[in-house]
């Protein structure tokens, strides 16, 4: 495990070549490894079962796709990755069948010997007696299930993409504000927890505080959620820890929400520049994904859950194509230029 530590940056920058104060919020990131035992064990929706090659059940799953061999078994193997999920259907279970013994168990050995992680069958069909001592011998775990290949290939897609995407822990506070997953980052005692206990209590809903576990999917995609030993629980300083939704009941809460929003809670300081018109748009980098953020600055009689609902409700109308300090900027300069028109037209009078 890797620890970053991201600073803002301006949208388009790479990373930390933005000019906003350094940030202290470690992230840890983690590419998580799969092994075949694994893909038995825990997903039983897709109903595998082993049939032989045991001994390889510790083999590891490094890629989300899987992989029907095709032409492998005629021997062009160019395009057969190693520690990819292989599927077989009826099309190379019969074309095996077709082959004499001897070109049959050739080319299941030359197909094992790419090292693949493992081997589905599907449809429930017949194993190739030569097919289970292969496995056996050369120790690639051969399992088979009922689904027919479309369905499997895309059940077993999913739950590659699910347990090998790209996870983070962060230190932060996770809601739902009208929908928008909103990641709240802040120093120690700045108040994190109590503006989303303000912010439940107007029924809005908590996904995580403290720690927010994260994973990339779908390529740009960032998701958050709660490890389960302090899911749906908060620490409120003079209060200690407190269960939302045994207090507020399940509506109060989420198990996970996308993360598209991030608001950083600074303390005030007279000497800070802080952007008065919403126009220099940063970005906060999580696990390679740019994701818009605002720095909000936090003093006593500032009330923040006020100030985080209208940065959800503004996120909104920016994804709607409404950017309310843009289209303010434009009527602005539109006022500005048809002022200097009239003086010149005044002074050429």
């Amino acid at each position: 495990m890797t620890f970053l530590s991201p600073r803002p940056a301006k949208r388009g920058e790479g990373w930390g070549e933005g000019s906003g104060a350094f940030v202290e919020y470690h992230v840890g990131t983690m590419t998580p490894t799969l092994t075949v035992r694994s893909l038995l064990d825990e997903s039983a929706e897709l109903r595998l079962v082993l049939l032989a090659g045991e001994s390889g059940l510790g083999r590891r799953i490094t890629i989300q796709r899987i992989q029907k061999p095709g032409l492998a078994l005629a021997g062009f193997v160019r395009q057969v990755h190693p520690e990819r999920v292989q599927v077989l259907g009826a099309t190379e279970i019969s074309y095996l069948e077709t082959l004499p013994e001897d070109a049959a168990r050739a080319s299941v050995e030359g197909f094992f010997a790419l090292n693949p992680a493992c081997v589905v069958v599907t449809k429930g069909l017949e194993i190739p007696p030569l097919l289970r001592e292969a496995a056996d011998r050369l120790g690639v775990p051969l399992l088979r299930t009922p689904l027919i290949s479309s369905v499997a290939i895309d059940q077993i897609q999913k739950y590659l993409e699910l347990q090998l995407a790209p996870t983070a822990s962060i230190h932060a506070v996770l809601m739902d504000v009208l929908g928008v997953g909103v990641l709240l980052l802040g120093k120690s005692g700045i108040g994190k927890s109590e503006a989303a206990l303000d912010l439940i209590m107007r029924g809005h809903r908590l996904v995580a505080d403290d720690l927010v576990e994260v994973r990339r999917t779908s390529g740009s995609i960032l998701v958050g959620w709660a490890s389960e030993l302090i899911k749906h629980h908060m620490e409120v300083r003079g209060l200690g820890i407190i269960n939302i939704k045994d207090m507020f009941g399940v509506a109060a809460v989420r198990d996970e929400k996308r993360i598209e929003l991030v608001l950083e809670l600074i303390r005030w300081d007279q000497t800070d520049a802080h952007d008065r018109l919403g126009l220099d748009e940063m970005v906060y980098p999580i696990l390679e994904v740019q994701v818009p953020l605002l720095r909000i600055p936090v003093s006593p009689g500032r009330n923040v859950s006020s100030l985080i609902e209208v940065a959800a409700r503004n996120r909104l109308l920016q994804v709607r194509g409404h950017h309310s300090a843009r289209e303010f900027q434009e009527r602005l300069d539109r006022a500005l230029a048809d002022a200097r028109e009239r003086r010149w037209r005044d002074d050429v009078e």
